[in-house]
């Protein structure tokens, strides 16, 4: 740390003048408190003393770990030192801050104060010998006596204390390049059914409609800010910009003349291709990804579909005895739409007027995009790739519980004859249990064959993520390692997606167990 910086300049004061009148072997530390204790660190490992950030919470991370924060872009670890140490918990104030300090993995220490930084001679610097006190003694290297204006401060060894409490992140961190390059890669399922369709299905008006998943690009929540363009069909909301690209928005509400109402916190946009043209329809919520037989599916009856706009519509589901019935939207007929010509039309007049080199490079790199499901538990958000993703369901009022079946299954339901285990993911991943709800959803994964479903709190959208913004995650422990291998720092929207590979989410006995019971 340079003498040019406020900490520097400090350091100079404390040790007694210019540094360079100062002996070569003096020492300097950051010293600081933690409950009632004043502790020491040397200066070299200390790369920035900062205000503790916000952070997004860790499942499988030890207990240490208040969460991971983004630093200028980079993904930070903080930890407690008053957990570490036993000491009572207490929330941070104004004075609360956290030492960044590097020893192979930079790592942020939450302390209750700063107190100074000072000079230190090495013979001023005296053994532990035999001292008792409120912190274990293997943690510190030498106390330091009368200096600072505290008569005693006791020098703590981070890289031992990182090896001792943290000794999973050496283990790890030398797997960690291969583990990145695996995590996340997901086999598709080889034996999916021929005779069945998956749809996104989704409520306008209080009517459940479905588009087949592969015409879905990706779902996103409705923007702020939607440019809207003057003397454009009521239909057409305008257009939003979407990775620097111009996406057309229109109304499914205005374009099957319902009612009017202003987006919401549910409301999404589903962003619909078809060879190179994307149209993003808002809709009022997204219900679920469906897995539906052909023989439950039925066309359009030829005079309704013949009527207007109803040409949209090209089957009707019926689910749960027919007493749930879904429109399914061919997106062929939908691009045949007025709403969705003049919307087509408008966009590309905008674009032809602001078409720059770097919109076409964006073009030309679409394919450096990772689709991921995000869903949340608790306020964080996690994802899994789309292709790992069976269907997505509602949780039923009341799941199956079979005896003898494995403690960490939460029940059963039948899922269209098949039997499928269901799993809470917050308890698997050690989270605390919350009560049932209309937001909770269950997401089914295929793990070596064995057809799962997990809770989650709510499914929030489809997105696609740069690979760019996708990176290694710190590596914290062993089981964390492999399940949340990966991040998504998407720095500008300031969110931390933790990215979830679902084959690891059951291991060896477990997936026979699981095998058992779905046979």
């Amino acid at each position: 740390m340079s003498s040019d910086t406020p900490a520097g300049r400090l350091a100079e004061r404390d040790a007694g003048g210019d540094p360079d009148e100062q002996t070569s072997d003096i020492r300097q530390f950051v010293t600081f408190l933690v409950g009632d204790e004043v502790f020491a660190v040397d200066m070299n490992p200390v790369q920035e003393i900062i205000r503790v950030p916000d952070v997004v919470r860790v499942p499988l991370a030890p207990p240490s770990l208040e969460g991971l924060a983004n630093l200028r872009g980079k993904v930070l670890p903080i930890i407690a030192l008053r957990h570490l140490f036993g000491f009572a918990e207490r929330d941070h104030d104004d004075t609360s801050r956290a030492l960044v300090i590097d020893i192979g993995q930079p790592l942020g220490f939450v302390v209750d104060r700063v107190a100074s930084v000072v000079g230190v001679e090495p013979g001023r610097i005296e053994p532990v010998g035999s001292i008792s006190g409120t912190v274990d003694t293997e943690l510190l290297s030498g106390l330091i006596k009368d200096v600072g204006g505290h008569a005693m401060i006791m020098v703590l060894d981070f890289a031992r204390l990182i090896g001792r409490e943290f000794a999973e992140i050496a283990q790890v961190t030398r797997r960690a390049a291969v583990t990145a390059g695996l995590a996340g890669q997901t086999e598709i399922d080889e034996d999916a059914n021929s005779d069945e369709l998956q749809l996104v299905s989704f409520e306008v008006a209080g009517q459940e409609y479905a588009i087949a998943i592969d015409n879905v690009q990706e779902i996103v929540q409705v923007p702020e800010q939607i440019i809207h363009v003057p003397g454009s069909e009521a239909h057409v909301l305008g257009v939003m910009s979407l990775r620097n690209r111009l996406l057309p928005l229109v109304s499914l509400r205005r374009m099957f003349d319902l009612p009017s109402r202003d987006a919401d916190e549910h409301s999404r946009i589903v962003v619909v291709s078809l060879g190179t043209a994307s149209v993003g329809v808002v809709m009022d919520s997204v219900n679920e990804v469906l897995r539906v037989a052909k023989s439950d599916v039925e066309a359009m009856p030829g005079l309704l579909a013949r009527e207007g706009e109803l040409a949209d519509i090209s089957d009707i589901c019926r689910l749960d005895g027919g007493k749930r019935l879904v429109s399914i939207i061919s997106t062929d007929n939908l691009f045949r739409h007025s709403a969705i010509k003049e919307a087509l039309t408008t966009v590309d007049t905008l674009r032809d007027d602001a078409r720059t080199s770097d919109d076409e490079r964006d073009e030309e790199g679409a394919d450096d995009d990772e689709q991921v499901v995000v869903f949340r538990l608790d306020k964080e958000e996690f994802g899994v790739p789309i292709e790992s993703v069976q269907e997505i369901v509602r949780v039923p009022d009341e799941l199956t519980h079979v005896p003898k079946a494995p403690a960490f299954v939460e029940g059963v339901i039948n899922l269209r004859g098949t039997v499928l285990p269901v799993i809470d993911l917050r308890r698997r991943l050690g989270l605390p249990d919350v009560e049932r709800s209309d937001r909770q959803r269950v997401m089914v994964f295929l793990i070596e064959g064995a057809r799962t479903g997990f809770i989650v709190d709510s499914v929030a959208e489809v997105l696609k993520i740069p690979k760019t913004a996708i990176e290694p995650a710190p590596q914290l422990s062993s089981v964390q390692s492999k399940l949340l291998a990966r991040m998504a720092n998407l720095e500008k929207q300031q969110r931390l997606v933790q990215l979830i590979d679902p084959t690891q989410l059951m291991q060896g006995d477990e997936l026979a167990d699981l095998a058992g019971l779905s046979a």
